[in-house]
């Protein structure tokens, strides 16, 4: 099928199908290929970047990444074909430390902590897996919304993650974010309202206002760890994120949320002492669409 002029066409195609005895002995790509009509090129592409699942016996499921892997009868398999998310590239994250047994990275906004049914090639964990030397598993440790950009922390060890997993359970982690909020907010405060019926914690500095622009400058710890907490609580007091695509009102802007994950303390279970990881205004604006000031915490 032909893209109309000027415009280009997408494929989007989900496939579920248990292998047949007459089926079984054939390799994936043949498989797919022949069921989809989607080309034999595309398969191996879509199979690389985390699209294509299989199912055998009773174990769950499983990302297939191996071209060549011979279906058996009664083998499932799930494809998740899109042509457009599968043209796109990961962009703009960057490994910051490399511990072995885990990493800090520089997570942009857009980018995904984890895949999904569909692929896995624009999540950092992936990224992680594919480009650091020597080769290892990615963990996901913590997330990061979407839309916010700034540190993330990926295990290599399970031993490792499961450490650093309990500091975050345990609430021993210290997590900082800078953001920018529509209005004059206040000097500082502390929001504990709950959120989604758990108790959620977020405390905030005013670092700057800026009287043209109706924006403050905060600097934000949260003690706990619930899903979009300070986008929810600073929308709550009327002081939403400039930028954010869900909360709020009179707060868009064309440069993208403006929420950033700057800083992160934990006790490293490899050396056994606390490490601090920050990163600089300098750095978000070279790397990010921050507008932050230039003011220090």
């Amino acid at each position: 099928m032909t893209a109309p002029s000027g415009a280009e066409f997408f494929m989007k195609i989900e496939f579920d199908k248990i292998i047949t005895s007459e089926q079984s002995g054939s390799n994936v790509t043949d498989f797919l290929a022949h069921e989809t009509a989607i080309s034999k090129q595309k398969i191996k592409d879509a199979l690389s970047k985390g699209a294509c699942w299989l199912k055998r016996g009773q174990k769950g499921r499983k990302r297939l990444r191996k071209a060549k892997e011979i279906l058996q009868k009664n083998d499932q398999i799930f494809l998740y074909y899109d042509s457009e998310l599968l043209s796109r590239k990961p962009e703009g994250a960057q490994c910051l430390v490399d511990a072995q047994g885990y990493s800090v990275w520089f997570k942009p906004a857009g980018m995904v902590a984890q895949g999904n049914d569909w692929c896995d090639h624009l999540a950092i964990t992936r990224l992680a897996e594919l480009t650091l030397e020597p080769k290892r598993a990615s963990f996901l440790i913590h997330r990061l919304d979407r839309e916010t950009a700034g540190l993330i922390v990926i295990a290599h060890k399970q031993g490792v993650a499961g450490a650093i997993s309990r500091e975050f359970q345990n609430r021993k982690v210290k997590k900082y974010y800078r953001c920018l909020v529509s209005g004059h907010a206040p000097e500082s405060g502390e929001i504990e309202n709950k959120l989604d019926g758990k108790p959620a914690h977020t405390k905030f500095t005013r670092l700057h206002y800026n009287p043209d622009r109706d924006y403050s400058d905060l600097y934000v710890e949260i003690l706990t760890g619930r899903t979009h907490q300070i986008r929810r609580h600073l929308n709550q007091i009327n002081h939403p994120v400039m930028g954010d695509p869900r909360y709020g009102s009179d707060n868009k802007n064309l440069s993208g949320m403006q929420l950033f994950a700057v800083k992160l303390a934990f006790n490293c279970p490899i050396q056994r002492r606390t490490v601090t990881f920050e990163l600089s205004n300098e750095f978000l604006q070279q790397n990010s669409n921050s507008e932050l000031t230039n003011t220090a915490p």
